[in-house]
């Protein structure tokens, strides 16, 4: 096995236990988690059977593979992004109708203390 494969294949590996850690530590959630473990686990697949990407590439019709790994990697990062955008405005939409819905009961307290004085 190459020195290449050897570094890909570890390093995979430790970013697995590490996003295990995280999930049972409760640092990270178990749907995201599962999402960065795939990855590390594609990342050992990798280090493994490095021509599996050559493979993959000679049938998509890709001369030069590792350009399908970066545009693979980019599309990732594209749909992270917007899943976590969407996830952010979700919270955010939340915490305002939580607000609202304080402020509401706040009036109606003070309007039911006024009331009885």
């Amino acid at each position: 096995m190459a020195t290449y494969q050897i570094t890909t294949t570890v390093l995979g590996v430790l970013f697995a236990a590490v996003i295990l850690y995280l999930i049972r530590g409760d640092r990270l959630y178990l749907r995201l988690g599962l999402f960065w473990f795939a990855l590390a686990m594609l990342a050992v697949l990798l280090g493994v059977w490095p021509r599996m990407l050559d493979q993959v590439a000679d049938q998509l019709g890709i001369r030069y593979s590792p350009t399908l790994l970066l545009v693979c990697a980019v599309a990732v990062l594209f749909i992270k992004a917007l899943h976590a955008d969407m996830v952010n405005t979700r919270i955010e939409r939340q915490v305002r109708r939580l607000n609202q819905s304080l402020a509401l009961l706040h009036i109606k307290s003070q309007q039911a203390a006024s009331e009885k004085s």
